[in-house]
C-alpha cells in the first residue's frame, strides 16, 4: 500500500489567480524526490497553461522548505530533476509566470537553488539558505553557482558556494535574495499579500514584464528596444490595454481578460 508521502509529495491549491505549490514530505525536511520533481514539474505545466492563473508560489510542509537532493534516493540512484527542466523540475526552466518562494526553516543545496530559480522570496525570521554540498564531496549543480553571483554578489557567493555555510534571513535580506523578511510561520502569508497585488494586476502585462526582465540582460545593447517591442507590443494592442485604461478612467477595478 502506497503512504502519503509516495501519493502525495506534493500539495497544489489554486485560488484568487494564484497557484500555491506545497512539498509536502516534511517527515524527510521535504527532501526532493524524483515523484515530488515530476509533480512540480506538472504543476508549473498547469500554472503557465491556465488564463485565470497569474502567479505561483511554491513553499514546504512542516516548517521548513527544503533540505535538497533526498540522499537516500541519490544512493539508490535515484536523481531529482527531469530532462530540460532541471532540479525539481524547475531550476533549468522556471515558469513563464512570476513565482515567489515562501521559506520557513531551512532552504539547502536544491532547496536554495529552488529559490534562486523564483523570482522572489519572502522568508521567515528563522530562515536559513545555503548551499552546502561541497560538505559531502558535491557541488551545487542546480543553478546555485550560476546564479548566486547574480543575486548577492561574487563575493559572498564564493564564500557561501566554497564554505557550505549558511545565510541568515537577515542577512539574505540585505544582500538582495530576499524580498520581504515576516514573523517566523508567517512566510506563506507573506507571499500569499505579495501574489495578490501581482494577481490583481494585467495577467499579459505581468508575463510579458517578467519575460523582459529574465530574457533582456542577453541581448546586444543595440537591439533590447527591438527586442523589448517585440514581446510589448500585443500588451499594448490587447483588450486588456484597454480595459485598465477604462477601468482607471471610471475609477472602479479592471475585469481582466488576458488577451
Amino acid at each position: 500500500m502506497s503512504t502519503p508521502e509516495e501519493t502525495d509529495p506534493v500539495l497544489v491549491e489554486t485560488g484568487a489567480g494564484i497557484m500555491t505549490i506545497t512539498i509536502s514530505r516534511p517527515q524527510a525536511k521535504n527532501a526532493m524526490t524524483l515523484a515530488a520533481a515530476e509533480r512540480i514539474a506538472a504543476a508549473l505545466d498547469e500554472l503557465d497553461s491556465r488564463d485565470d492563473l497569474t502567479v505561483g508560489i511554491i513553499t514546504g510542509a512542516g516548517g521548513t522548505f527544503c533540505a535538497g537532493m533526498d540522499l537516500k534516493g541519490f544512493l539508490r540512484g535515484e536523481r531529482p530533476s527531469l530532462p530540460g527542466r532541471g532540479f525539481a523540475g524547475l531550476t533549468e526552466k522556471p515558469p513563464a509566470k512570476p513565482l515567489l518562494a515562501a521559506v520557513e526553516g531551512y532552504a539547502l543545496a536544491g532547496g536554495c537553488e529552488i529559490t534562486l530559480a523564483c523570482d522572489m522570496v519572502v522568508a521567515a525570521r528563522g530562515a536559513k539558505f545555503g548551499v552546502p554540498e561541497v560538505k559531502r564531496g558535491l557541488a551545487a549543480a542546480a543553478g546555485g553557482l550560476l546564479r548566486l553571483p547574480d543575486r548577492i554578489g561574487r563575493n559572498a557567493a564564493m564564500e557561501l558556494a566554497l564554505t557550505g555555510d549558511f545565510l541568515g534571513a537577515q542577512r539574505a535580506y540585505e544582500l538582495g535574495l530576499v524580498n520581504r523578511v515576516t514573523d517566523d510561520g508567517g512566510a506563506l502569508d507573506g507571499a500569499r499579500e505579495f501574489a495578490a497585488k501581482i494577481a490583481a494586476n494585467g495577467p499579459m502585462a505581468v508575463r510579458a514584464s517578467k519575460q523582459v526582465m529574465v530574457e533582456s540582460p542577453s541581448w546586444a545593447p543595440a537591439e533590447k528596444f527591438a527586442k523589448q517591442w517585440e514581446i510589448l507590443d500585443p500588451v499594448f494592442a490587447s483588450e486588456d490595454a484597454q480595459e485598465g485604461s477604462r477601468a482607471f478612467a471610471e475609477k472602479r477595478a479592471p475585469d481582466w481578460k488576458g488577451k
